[in-house]
């Protein structure tokens, strides 16, 4: 390491670093399978010998058919009434900060898992859900420091994040997961064909967590269905969210995406059968 830089020096400091949180936080946090549904979601039986779609990956599970549903956080719910339809599905999979909460009857109010990342998970304890797994996307060395600060209780730097973590977790510690990198690298790369480099004055585009949870469902379920995930891009002032004031056009205006890809390709997968779109 004498003839590195000081700045590659620096640079492999930080990677080894995450690399050895990565695996500590593995160990602490649960001892079982990653992809282990949590008890709400075994215990839920669909009644169905056989899917009604042959699964486009391979599911780890080949005893009963499992049957998910990916919620995302599209003003295109608004209205729809699909809540009792979602609570039906063995998993329901949702991301970020969507309430469920006095949107009952347009998105459901079953959660099994919901991903998230440090800027975008819930702070206040109205929305916490005992039944719920909270799993933790890491796309930066900051993500793990901010978990481990925040479960021992440790001061947050802020710094580092494109807008303020939280502060707090409400969730308890067993019903924290990380997600496999692998998952994330699959959607970048495999399927929106990211390349690995960006040039310097490009901002670096990643898969949204919609995405990303589309591509877990695909590795945990033989039936995958989504809803929420239709965008009007014709009309900037039309709603993001079913939730929220925000507007199209802060979605258009987002660097760090390629919605128009993603819609595409989410198009191509519901054209081929290999999911089935409600909305």
């Amino acid at each position: 390491m004498t003839g590195l830089p000081v700045m590659k020096r620096i640079l492999l400091v930080v990677l080894l670093a995450a690399a050895a949180m990565y695996v500590i936080l593995h160990c602490n946090l649960w001892k079982t399978n990653v992809y282990l549904l949590p008890p709400t979601a075994t215990r839920r039986k669909s009644g169905l010998e056989n899917c009604s779609l042959d699964p486009p990956f391979e599911s780890l599970w080949n005893v009963i058919c499992r049957r998910c549903v990916v919620v995302g956080n599209g003003g295109v719910l608004r209205n729809k009434t699909l809540g009792e339809k979602i609570d039906s599905y063995d998993v329901v999979i949702r991301m970020n900060n969507g309430p469920v909460r006095g949107y009952e009857e347009d998105v459901g109010k079953r959660t099994t898992f919901r991903l998230f990342y440090p800027e975008s998970v819930f702070s206040d304890p109205i929305h916490y859900d005992p039944d719920t797994t909270v799993v933790l996307l890491v796309f930066k060395p900051h993500d793990l420091k901010w978990l481990w600060n925040i479960l021992n209780g440790h001061k947050i730097n802020t710094n580092g994040f494109w807008k303020k973590p939280a502060l707090k977790m409400i969730y308890k510690v067993n019903q924290i997961r990380i997600l496999d990198p692998i998952i994330i690298r699959k959607t970048a790369h495999e399927w929106l064909q990211f390349p690995t480099k960006f040039p310097r004055k490009e901002k670096p585009k990643h898969p949204t967590t919609g995405l990303i949870a589309i591509t877990l469902a695909f590795h945990i379920c033989n039936e995958v269905h989504v809803a929420g995930f239709k965008y009007n891009f014709a009309d900037r002032n039309s709603s993001l969210h079913y939730y929220g004031n925000e507007t199209m056009s802060e979605m258009i205006e987002n660097g760090y995406h390629n919605i128009i890809a993603e819609q595409k390709f989410l198009k191509s997968l519901v054209e081929k059968q290999f999911v089935v779109s409600l909305t």
